[in-house]
């Protein structure tokens, strides 16, 4: 995303015939993905006996030809036509003496994408494949490294049409960019006409596809049916659209960058396969950023995946009213509660869980566990500490359940509410439930004040190791905090936080108890 002076400075240097002749990174590789097609046939050429800008607007210059590089993938879609393709793509590269790679694919599997879509998937993989085959031998870094295609402005305006009718936002209709990371577009501002003209001056044939003329396919339609009827009304329609596009590409870069920003504030939780979001800093943003965030902590747990307009707009509506969860795409659980989003993937769901637990409530743990909780009233005259430490199991008895009391008052709950969730009993009306905590498992920088230490804070990773947890293990050991990312209250079955014990003064307590699921139910809840 340039500044202001970053772009004008670039469009000064296009204005000016005269360009540097001497290319940086003089040793990394260029790959040209040549499809046998005028503009890639053009491209070739150019690239051979011309000059090109692979340098981001800073200029066309010669290319040595000891970095180029051709590759050629016969997607085996139209026969012996495709076979003739890839004969023409050798007897070019023989002529002009650049190496080639040539890679041979086959569709029999698209997974619910369309063959377009799964064709460009194959020749980009296949041109990072190839990129870094060629970093290796040459040494090169692969950041130098460039793939070049042979989009042009024609390519660009169809894009940009297809976009708005299938519908689409500002990044859909930015169309084409002129780069992305190590791949380059030099000929993005001519359009396939005027690359055309300039092989038959040269005398240089190309290949045609004779699928381009069927408008059955969008991308035909919009090259027969819409582009001729918008340039009747204006005859530079690829530049106006180009200009348009590259505004909408800068302002969308700019906007991700805010979202991307807003989104880092907003992370209490991020696990493999889980992102959890404050609600409230989500719901006060702007719509626009908002939306972005979204789909920025969806691509987290999901980076495969496509997120529509439709499931954002969902999700927001969960955020509005503070309730609510749906399933996206990749089906991945999108939950609200308690004033946090959380989105979780498969893979995160069959781990450890994460997540609120009610007070009182239960979750399901790792290994056919659960962890359950409740609010226990110390009897008048009782001595809280004694109370808690003789309510626990017998220390003889089998299987003895893992067993915490908690003082509520030091975990922030109202003793009036509690009271109230207390004399509501197994019938908790959603209305009542204002007291919950976090469970989820071991994060790196983990601290805590372990019982007994008076008030001295140690390494979560130190206490399991402490307690001969196996490092395998700790994924599964199950930790209760008082909100995501927020202080630890208690490691399950290790360690209480000397913050949150039983005190003297203390009159209600949290029961945390980590059970078998065939103990349920089995035992009194104090």
């Amino acid at each position: 995303m340039p500044t202001v002076a970053q772009h004008f400075a670039r469009l000064q240097r296009k204005a000016h015939a005269s360009a540097p002749d001497v290319a940086p990174e003089a040793t990394s590789p260029v790959v040209l993905m040549v499809s046998g097609g005028a503009d890639s046939t053009a491209l070739l050429v150019m690239a051979c006996t011309s000059k090109l800008d692979l340098r981001d607007g800073r200029g066309p210059v010669r290319i040595a030809r000891e970095r180029l590089h051709v590759l050629h993938v016969n997607h085996h879609l139209r026969g012996a036509a495709s076979d003739g393709d890839e004969r023409f793509v050798r007897d070019l590269c023989a002529r002009y003496g650049v190496p080639l790679c040539v890679e041979h694919a086959s569709f029999t599997e698209l997974s619910g994408q369309n063959l377009e879509a799964a064709a460009r998937e194959v020749r980009y993989a296949a041109a990072r494949r190839y990129v870094r085959e060629l970093c290796a031998a040459t040494g090169a870094p692969r950041a130098s490294a460039r793939i070049v295609t042979a989009h042009t402005a024609s390519d660009r305006t169809e894009t940009f049409f297809m976009n708005a009718i299938k519908g689409s936002g500002p990044a859909g209709l930015s169309s084409i960019p002129r780069r992305r990371n190590i791949i380059v577009r030099p000929l993005i501002d001519m359009t396939h006409e005027e690359l055309c003209r300039y092989l038959q001056v040269a005398g240089i044939p190309w290949r045609e596809d004779e699928s381009n003329v069927d408008t059955s396919y969008l991308r035909n339609f919009v090259r027969h049916r819409v582009v001729p009827l918008a340039r009747e009304r204006n005859a530079q329609l690829e530049r106006a659209i180009g200009a348009t596009c590259d505004i909408l590409g800068e302002e969308d870069a700019f906007m991700s960058q805010l979202a991307g920003n807003a989104l880092r504030t907003c992370i209490r939780r991020e696990d493999e396969g889980l992102v959890v979001l404050d609600a409230r800093r989500l719901a006060s943003a702007e719509i626009a950023i908002a939306r972005r965030m979204v789909r920025l902590a969806y691509r987290k747990v999901a980076p495969a995946e496509r997120l529509e307009m439709r499931h954002v707009e969902a999700v927001l509506a969960c955020v509005a009213r503070g309730e609510g969860s749906l399933s996206l795409p990749g089906g991945i659980d999108a939950r609200m509660e308690f004033g946090t989003l959380s989105l979780r993937s498969p893979i995160a769901r069959e781990r450890l869980a994460a997540g609120w637990l009610s007070v009182p409530g239960s979750m399901p743990l790792a290994n056919q566990m659960v962890l359950e909780s409740s609010i226990v009233r110390v009897p008048d005259g009782s001595d809280p500490v004694e109370f808690a430490r003789t309510s626990r199991a017998p220390e003889d008895a089998e299987d003895r359940d893992l067993v915490a009391y908690v003082d509520a008052g030091s975990l922030g709950f109202a003793e009036r509410d509690l009271m109230r969730l207390l004399e509501a009993g197994d019938a908790v009306p959603a209305e009542v439930y204002t007291a919950h905590l976090w469970v989820d498992t071991p994060a790196p920088g983990d601290i805590m004040c372990p019982l007994g230490m008076h008030g001295r804070s140690r390494k979560l990773s130190d206490i399991l190791g402490s307690a001969r947890v196996p490092v395998a293990e700790r994924a599964n050991v199950p930790v209760v905090r008082t909100l995501p990312g927020g202080t630890v209250v208690w490691v399950g079955g290790i360690r209480l936080d000397e913050r949150f014990k039983c005190t003297a003064a203390s009159k209600l307590l949290v029961k945390l108890v980590i059970r078998a699921y065939d103990r349920i139910g089995a035992h009194d809840e104090g």
